[in-house]
């Protein structure tokens, strides 16, 4: 599905060929989360992990003037709970000189609308505490944080460590 936005912009669903501008999306958005040198995605990671033959990981884009200035890149959660599966934003980026036209609600009212019309239980993502303009954002749309949880991350030596068996494993 395309959908029309200001300035003749469209919100669609990724398609080969806009590896380089969700990576360019990507790197902007690490630098304004003040991560510039994080990134380490491709284009031929997206390649495989958006479009290749058991694709886990999905994106839509707003493509303006043929190039790409914004992303929702998201993928399949599941809760226990409520026994569906839910959505993960891992990343929503609006390119700086794109903002204001509601490109980044287009793309969130977008995978809202794929969560009811399959039935998922929830959208879900992460927003750094300093980000106050997305945290305004989000809440305008009646979105809340989960003060409740705290989001936990294994990586590098630890995870390597960890799968080992090592590191506190047996504490459980």
């Amino acid at each position: 599905m395309t959908t029309t936005l200001a300035g003749g912009a469209v919100l669609r669903a990724a398609r080969p060929g806009d590896e380089p501008g969700i990576l360019a999306c990507i790197r902007e958005l690490a630098e304004y989360e003040r991560e510039p040198d994080a990134v380490e995605t491709t284009e031929a990671d997206l390649t495989a992990a958006l479009f290749g033959e058991t694709p886990a990981v999905f994106a839509h884009v707003v493509e303006r003037d043929g190039a790409v200035v914004g992303i929702a890149v998201w993928f399949l959660s599941f809760s226990t709970w409520t026994g569906r599966h839910g959505i993960y934003l891992e990343d929503l980026y609006v390119r700086a000189d794109q903002r204001g036209h509601g490109y980044g609600q287009a793309l969130l009212c977008r995978l809202a609308a794929t969560a009811v019309e399959r039935g998922f239980a929830r959208v879900d993502w992460a927003v750094l505490d300093w980000n106050a303009p997305s945290i305004a954002f989000y809440r305008s749309l009646g979105a809340f944080p989960m003060d409740d949880w705290t989001g936990y991350r294994l990586t590098g030596d630890a995870l390597v460590t960890t799968a080992r068996g090592g590191a506190g494993a047996d504490r459980v």
